[in-house]
């Protein structure tokens, strides 16, 4: 692909960058072992996952008032405690585990990969993490952002078009100088919209191997690419 005056990528994150799944399985393992308990851990982060969507329209709908990411987390952690029936955590451990969307780990190719995008191109999530969050997780893992853009800044969520005009306004590029890079179809056809080149990378796994999601492009995106060092390659970092 020619970057025709491209010098912008903003990225998904849950998922596209980092494998929040495993990470949250192995948190819940840690805490079978230290709590004894029998927590069923990839059921349990299906289902903390499972919620962040629903939830997420619920406050776009304005039927839940604003909050930040970790404090959505928060609220749907303590219904799943009571549903699976854990209900001896202190709230210091409750808070620990919550703050494990902190903690997730990116994906193989995620680092080498925006470490060669970097070279080339400003680089920064556009995650509907909050700042803290999204700041956290990149001093974890080596994530190599060159700033943080969060829809926290104007109090809202993608898939809503300010969020995106909002990225390229702080970065005081037009819309087709910058791409969005997901792993979620729907993410990139909101930024499609607009007027931004996009990017597909595959992440068969992020539901885990009994999960592996239908990955056909729905649309034409400007890019599609198994992986993050594929995609450095095809913009020619």
């Amino acid at each position: 692909m020619k970057t025709n005056g491209l010098k912008a990528l903003i990225f998904d994150v849950f998922g596209t960058v980092v494998d929040y799944r495993s990470s949250i399985i192995k948190e819940c393992e840690k805490l079978n072992e230290m709590k004894d308990l029998e927590l069923n851990s990839p059921k349990f982060a299906d289902a903390w996952r499972g919620a962040y969507r629903p939830n997420l329209d619920r406050i776009l709908s304005g039927e839940l008032s604003w909050m930040n990411l970790d404090s959505l987390h928060l609220m749907v952690l303590r219904k799943l405690l009571d549903e699976f029936e854990i209900n001896h955590l202190t709230e210091e451990e409750i808070i620990h585990l919550n703050r494990v969307w902190h903690r997730l780990e990116p994906w193989g190719d995620a680092v080498p990969g925006l470490q060669r995008l970097k070279q080339k191109f400003i680089i920064s999530p556009l995650s509907n993490g909050n700042v803290s969050l999204l700041t956290n997780m990149a001093k974890h893992s080596g994530l190599p952002w060159d700033l943080i853009l969060s829809p926290e800044m104007i109090k809202s969520y993608k898939p809503d078009p300010n969020v995106y005009h909002m990225a390229i306004d702080f970065l005081d590029l037009q819309p087709n100088e910058v791409m969005m890079v997901a792993a979620h179809q729907h993410d990139l056809q909101a930024a499609k919209k607009l007027g931004m080149k996009t990017a597909y990378v595959f992440r068969p796994l992020e539901y885990g191997c009994e999960a592996i999601p239908n990955l056909m492009p729905e649309e034409n995106y400007d890019v599609v690419a198994r992986d993050f060092i594929d995609l450095a390659q095809q913009l020619g970092a």
